[in-house]
Protein backbone atom coordinates (compact mmCIF):
# COMPACT_ATOMS: atom_id res chain seq x y z
CA UNK A 1 0.00 0.00 0.00
CA UNK A 2 1.74 3.20 -1.30
CA UNK A 3 5.69 1.02 -1.25
CA UNK A 4 4.52 -0.22 2.10
CA UNK A 5 4.23 -4.26 2.79
CA UNK A 6 1.65 -4.60 5.92
CA UNK A 7 1.01 -7.46 7.61
CA UNK A 8 -2.33 -8.38 8.99
CA UNK A 9 -3.72 -9.76 11.76
CA UNK A 10 -7.89 -10.60 12.26
CA UNK A 11 -9.00 -7.80 14.76
CA UNK A 12 -13.13 -8.64 15.05
CA UNK A 13 -16.16 -8.97 12.61
CA UNK A 14 -18.42 -6.42 11.00
CA UNK A 15 -21.18 -7.75 9.26
CA UNK A 16 -19.73 -11.66 9.91
CA UNK A 17 -17.29 -10.32 7.84
CA UNK A 18 -14.08 -10.38 9.11
CA UNK A 19 -11.92 -7.51 9.60
CA UNK A 20 -8.65 -7.09 9.26
CA UNK A 21 -6.12 -4.97 11.40
CA UNK A 22 -2.80 -4.02 10.13
CA UNK A 23 0.96 -4.10 12.20
CA UNK A 24 2.05 -0.49 10.57
CA UNK A 25 -0.60 1.94 10.96
CA UNK A 26 -3.10 0.61 12.91
CA UNK A 27 -5.79 0.73 10.15
CA UNK A 28 -8.96 -1.65 10.02
CA UNK A 29 -9.75 -3.06 6.80
CA UNK A 30 -12.88 -4.93 5.34
CA UNK A 31 -12.40 -8.23 3.97
CA UNK A 32 -14.75 -8.06 1.32
CA UNK A 33 -14.02 -5.28 -0.04
CA UNK A 34 -10.36 -4.69 1.05
CA UNK A 35 -11.39 -1.22 2.01
CA UNK A 36 -9.58 0.02 5.65
CA UNK A 37 -12.79 1.46 7.22
CA UNK A 38 -10.72 2.98 10.40
CA UNK A 39 -7.64 4.50 10.72
CA UNK A 40 -4.86 6.31 9.13
CA UNK A 41 -5.14 4.60 6.15
CA UNK A 42 -8.93 5.32 6.15
CA UNK A 43 -10.81 4.94 2.59
CA UNK A 44 -7.72 3.57 0.92
CA UNK A 45 -8.34 0.31 -1.12
CA UNK A 46 -6.38 -2.62 -1.08
CA UNK A 47 -5.45 -4.22 -4.86
CA UNK A 48 -7.55 -7.82 -5.31
CA UNK A 49 -5.16 -10.44 -6.72
CA UNK A 50 -7.42 -12.63 -8.90
CA UNK A 51 -8.26 -15.82 -7.34
CA UNK A 52 -10.21 -19.22 -8.11
CA UNK A 53 -12.51 -21.12 -5.42
CA UNK A 54 -12.46 -24.50 -7.01
CA UNK A 55 -12.71 -27.77 -5.91
CA UNK A 56 -8.78 -29.23 -4.79
CA UNK A 57 -9.47 -31.78 -7.75
CA UNK A 58 -10.51 -29.64 -10.54
CA UNK A 59 -7.21 -27.01 -9.40
CA UNK A 60 -4.95 -30.57 -9.23
CA UNK A 61 -5.97 -31.50 -12.71
CA UNK A 62 -5.07 -28.05 -13.91
CA UNK A 63 -1.84 -26.99 -11.49
CA UNK A 64 0.18 -30.83 -11.65
CA UNK A 65 3.05 -28.80 -10.17
CA UNK A 66 1.34 -26.68 -7.73
CA UNK A 67 1.97 -26.15 -4.15
CA UNK A 68 -0.27 -26.79 -1.32
CA UNK A 69 -0.79 -25.05 2.08
CA UNK A 70 -1.36 -28.22 4.21
CA UNK A 71 -2.88 -28.04 7.42
CA UNK A 72 -1.00 -27.16 10.59
CA UNK A 73 -1.21 -30.23 12.58
CA UNK A 74 -1.26 -28.95 15.86
CA UNK A 75 -4.80 -27.16 15.22
CA UNK A 76 -5.81 -30.20 13.19
CA UNK A 77 -5.19 -32.40 16.08
CA UNK A 78 -7.24 -30.25 18.49
CA UNK A 79 -9.90 -30.25 15.69
CA UNK A 80 -10.51 -26.50 15.79
CA UNK A 81 -10.41 -26.43 11.75
CA UNK A 82 -13.78 -25.94 10.06
CA UNK A 83 -15.78 -29.62 9.82
CA UNK A 84 -17.00 -30.51 6.06
CA UNK A 85 -20.67 -29.63 7.02
CA UNK A 86 -19.78 -26.31 7.55
CA UNK A 87 -21.88 -24.38 5.29
CA UNK A 88 -24.72 -27.13 6.34
CA UNK A 89 -24.37 -25.98 9.60
CA UNK A 90 -23.86 -21.90 8.83
CA UNK A 91 -27.66 -22.05 7.38
CA UNK A 92 -28.74 -22.44 10.94
CA UNK A 93 -27.36 -19.90 11.83
CA UNK A 94 -28.77 -16.36 12.32
CA UNK A 95 -27.36 -13.73 10.42
CA UNK A 96 -26.55 -10.70 12.58
CA UNK A 97 -26.73 -7.52 9.77
CA UNK A 98 -28.78 -4.69 9.63
CA UNK A 99 -29.42 -5.26 5.71
CA UNK A 100 -32.03 -7.19 5.38
CA UNK A 101 -33.66 -7.70 1.32
CA UNK A 102 -36.35 -10.19 1.38
CA UNK A 103 -35.19 -10.93 -2.81
CA UNK A 104 -33.34 -13.88 -1.87
CA UNK A 105 -32.89 -15.44 1.50
CA UNK A 106 -30.25 -14.29 3.69
CA UNK A 107 -27.93 -17.31 3.13
CA UNK A 108 -28.73 -18.13 -0.24
CA UNK A 109 -25.31 -18.88 -2.27
CA UNK A 110 -24.85 -16.63 -5.09
CA UNK A 111 -22.25 -15.87 -7.85
CA UNK A 112 -21.40 -12.33 -7.52
CA UNK A 113 -20.62 -10.14 -10.79
CA UNK A 114 -19.22 -6.86 -11.09
CA UNK A 115 -18.28 -5.16 -14.46
CA UNK A 116 -17.95 -1.06 -15.33
CA UNK A 117 -19.54 -0.09 -12.01
CA UNK A 118 -22.19 -2.68 -12.21
CA UNK A 119 -23.10 -5.59 -9.75
CA UNK A 120 -25.32 -8.62 -10.27
CA UNK A 121 -25.97 -11.47 -8.19
CA UNK A 122 -26.43 -15.37 -9.91
CA UNK A 123 -28.58 -17.45 -7.54
CA UNK A 124 -26.47 -20.77 -7.63
CA UNK A 125 -29.48 -22.56 -7.46
CA UNK A 126 -30.53 -21.40 -10.88
CA UNK A 127 -26.57 -22.14 -12.55
CA UNK A 128 -27.18 -25.68 -14.18
CA UNK A 129 -23.57 -27.44 -14.59
CA UNK A 130 -25.16 -29.09 -18.14
CA UNK A 131 -25.80 -25.41 -19.34
CA UNK A 132 -24.00 -22.46 -19.72
CA UNK A 133 -25.10 -18.91 -18.12
CA UNK A 134 -25.18 -16.24 -20.53
CA UNK A 135 -25.88 -12.85 -19.53
CA UNK A 136 -24.76 -9.01 -19.47
CA UNK A 137 -23.27 -7.03 -16.74
CA UNK A 138 -22.45 -3.47 -17.20
CA UNK A 139 -22.21 -3.70 -20.85
CA UNK A 140 -20.27 -6.45 -20.59
CA UNK A 141 -21.23 -9.90 -22.38
CA UNK A 142 -20.54 -12.87 -19.77
CA UNK A 143 -20.82 -16.74 -19.49
CA UNK A 144 -20.95 -18.36 -16.16
CA UNK A 145 -20.07 -22.00 -15.87
CA UNK A 146 -20.06 -24.22 -13.09
CA UNK A 147 -17.71 -27.72 -13.38
CA UNK A 148 -19.76 -31.02 -12.94
CA UNK A 149 -18.85 -30.76 -8.78
CA UNK A 150 -21.74 -28.28 -8.58
CA UNK A 151 -19.60 -26.26 -6.32
CA UNK A 152 -16.15 -24.88 -8.69
CA UNK A 153 -17.37 -21.52 -10.48
CA UNK A 154 -15.79 -19.54 -13.41
CA UNK A 155 -17.14 -16.73 -15.65
CA UNK A 156 -15.64 -15.04 -18.66
CA UNK A 157 -16.47 -12.31 -21.31
CA UNK A 158 -18.36 -13.40 -24.45
CA UNK A 159 -16.63 -10.76 -26.37
CA UNK A 160 -13.42 -11.66 -28.69
CA UNK A 161 -10.60 -9.44 -29.04
CA UNK A 162 -11.42 -8.69 -32.46
CA UNK A 163 -15.06 -6.83 -30.90
CA UNK A 164 -16.93 -10.05 -31.75
CA UNK A 165 -19.82 -11.61 -29.15
CA UNK A 166 -20.05 -15.32 -29.41
CA UNK A 167 -22.53 -17.96 -27.69
CA UNK A 168 -22.11 -20.52 -25.73
CA UNK A 169 -23.76 -24.04 -25.59
CA UNK A 170 -22.75 -27.63 -23.73
CA UNK A 171 -20.66 -27.93 -20.80
CA UNK A 172 -18.01 -26.49 -18.27
CA UNK A 173 -15.64 -29.65 -19.88
CA UNK A 174 -16.76 -28.79 -23.42
CA UNK A 175 -18.21 -25.10 -24.48
CA UNK A 176 -18.63 -24.63 -28.00
CA UNK A 177 -19.43 -21.58 -29.76
CA UNK A 178 -22.26 -21.16 -32.11
CA UNK A 179 -20.61 -19.22 -34.37
CA UNK A 180 -17.35 -21.26 -35.19
CA UNK A 181 -17.75 -24.70 -33.51
CA UNK A 182 -14.34 -24.01 -31.65
CA UNK A 183 -14.18 -25.97 -28.42
CA UNK A 184 -13.41 -24.33 -25.25
CA UNK A 185 -12.88 -25.48 -21.97
CA UNK A 186 -13.06 -24.72 -18.02
CA UNK A 187 -9.78 -22.09 -18.25
CA UNK A 188 -11.63 -20.31 -21.15
CA UNK A 189 -9.01 -21.37 -23.39
CA UNK A 190 -9.80 -22.48 -27.35
CA UNK A 191 -8.98 -26.01 -27.12
CA UNK A 192 -9.80 -27.59 -31.06
CA UNK A 193 -11.51 -25.68 -34.08
CA UNK A 194 -11.21 -22.72 -35.98
CA UNK A 195 -10.40 -20.30 -33.21
CA UNK A 196 -7.64 -22.73 -31.21
CA UNK A 197 -5.20 -20.66 -29.18
CA UNK A 198 -7.28 -18.24 -28.38
CA UNK A 199 -8.55 -17.45 -24.95
CA UNK A 200 -11.72 -15.73 -22.88
CA UNK A 201 -11.23 -12.87 -20.54
CA UNK A 202 -11.95 -13.89 -17.59
CA UNK A 203 -14.48 -12.21 -15.42
CA UNK A 204 -13.91 -12.35 -11.41
CA UNK A 205 -16.25 -13.95 -9.66
CA UNK A 206 -17.02 -13.99 -5.94
CA UNK A 207 -19.32 -16.94 -4.33
CA UNK A 208 -20.90 -15.60 -1.46
CA UNK A 209 -23.96 -15.78 0.76
CA UNK A 210 -26.91 -13.01 -0.46
CA UNK A 211 -26.89 -10.91 2.54
CA UNK A 212 -23.23 -10.14 2.60
CA UNK A 213 -23.01 -10.15 -1.17
CA UNK A 214 -26.06 -7.27 -0.92
CA UNK A 215 -24.52 -5.33 2.23
CA UNK A 216 -21.17 -4.86 0.19
CA UNK A 217 -23.07 -4.20 -3.51
CA UNK A 218 -26.16 -2.13 -2.12
CA UNK A 219 -27.14 -1.59 -5.90
CA UNK A 220 -26.97 -5.04 -7.42
CA UNK A 221 -29.75 -6.47 -9.24
CA UNK A 222 -30.46 -10.36 -9.16
CA UNK A 223 -30.40 -12.56 -12.56
CA UNK A 224 -33.91 -14.04 -13.33
CA UNK A 225 -34.19 -16.90 -15.41
CA UNK A 226 -35.94 -16.28 -18.44
CA UNK A 227 -35.96 -12.80 -18.28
Amino acid sequence: MGGRQLHFHLAGINNQNFIMRDEETGSWWQQITGEAILGPLKGTRLKAVPQDEISFALWKREQRGGRVLRPDPRILAAGRYAKADWEVRMQKTPVATRTFDKRLAPRDLVVGVTANGKSKAFPMKLIDPQVPLMDVVGGVPIVIVVAEDGRSVRAFSRRLDDGRTIELFGTAEVLIDSASGTQWDFRGRAVRGPWAGRRLEKVEVLRDYWFDWRTYHPDTSIYQAGL
